[in-house]
């Protein structure tokens, strides 16, 4: 028979239940919610990191008390779980954002209204995690906060992925019958720039250390050999 792997959805109060609740041997309380023998041990002895308050398991529909009468008769049964803890889905809506990037959500949302009029309230509410009202009165500039909005890309302040982006837009434009542009390139001066930049400092900096290792080397060798011109 293959074995159950399921255990309750939270094992360490369902433990800390079982041990008050019942006579369940530490070993079937371990077995049951998946947990090591001695973590069992350490919640009887009110050893543990944290004091639990006890899950009803019998309550939460993951075992009956039939079962757990029988594990109390016999040391050696192992509870079977009458079912798994549903699992937690993700509604649809806007996605979540990190408290300390929500405030950067009106100036994302303006920068994707004034550079991609074409993509809908809801798209844009899909991507930035807000609401369609936020997006009408940032629209309409009718937000309380209109006067310190500062356009600014999305993807830069973290509020969304450039592929998301990207799909957004060529999605919007298929919708509206425009004919999707090439890649986003507004940034790409900036950025060969700053390559640019970067190699020529990386190059001055190479060209200083050969320098630097030549002036030493004729050091070196005036110091070895003072008669050397």
């Amino acid at each position: 028979m293959a074995q159950d792997n399921r255990q309750p959805l939270m094992p360490h109060a369902t433990a800390s239940w079982l041990v008050d609740n019942t006579s369940l041997s530490f070993e079937q309380i371990a077995d049951f919610c998946g947990l090591h023998i001695l973590e069992v041990q350490a919640i009887a002895d009110d050893t543990a990191a944290t004091k639990l308050t006890g899950r009803d398991p019998v309550r939460a529909h993951e075992v009956t008390q039939e079962e757990i009468d029988k594990g109390q008769a016999d040391p050696n049964y192992r509870l079977q779980m009458t079912r798994g803890p549903d699992q937690v889905r993700r509604t649809k809506g806007p996605r979540y954002t990190p408290v300390s990037k929500r405030q950067d959500k009106p100036d994302g949302i303006a920068w994707i209204i004034r550079n991609h009029p074409e993509i809908s309230d809801g798209a844009i509410g899909n991507l930035i995690g807000t609401t369609r009202t936020t997006i009408a009165a940032i629209r309409d500039r009718s937000h309380w906060n209109i006067a310190n909005i500062t356009p600014k890309d999305p993807v830069t302040l973290g509020l969304t992925t450039q592929r998301e982006l990207d799909a957004a837009v060529s999605k919007a434009a298929k919708a509206a019958g425009i004919e999707a542009g090439p890649t986003d390139t507004r940034l790409e001066g900036d950025r060969e720039a700053l390559i640019a930049s970067l190699r020529a400092e990386r190059d001055a900096a190479s060209r200083d250390a050969d320098v630097a290792g030549s002036v030493e080397d004729q050091a070196r060798a005036l110091f070895e050999d003072p008669f050397r011109r």
